[in-house]
């Protein structure tokens, strides 16, 4: 089994022992993960960065991660498939030698 998979299956077994897949519609996984980007953010504000508490930062990329997760799933996506497929579409909008060591974006290159 993939680890995305394992993942994916220890997600869905906690969900369904609670009967909470009824509130996991793509919408609410969306915002879900929205919000916990959020909250992601809040442990940074008005800090230097390594001034953030990293258990909190490990606590809310595992929230962001699980709902992004169980988004995959409802749409069939594979993770590693759609995220290796992302960065060949980037690497096409990033070539190194126009990208490299510049934050521009793609059309300003």
């Amino acid at each position: 089994m993939k680890e995305s998979e394992e993942i994916i299956q220890a997600l869905l077994k906690f969900r369904n022992e609670r009967d909470w897949e009824q509130f996991h519609n793509p919408k609410d996984l969306a915002l879900a993960i929205s919000i916990e980007s959020a909250e992601l953010l809040e442990i940074f504000l008005w800090k230097k960065a390594d001034e953030a508490n990293t258990e909190k930062v490990k606590e809310e990329l595992a929230d962001i991660f699980s709902f992004a997760f169980l988004l995959a799933e409802k749409y069939g996506f594979d993770v590693k498939e759609i995220i290796l497929d992302k960065i060949k579409t980037n690497g096409e909008k990033y070539p190194v030698d126009k990208s490299k060591g510049t934050a521009k974006k793609y059309d300003e290159l």
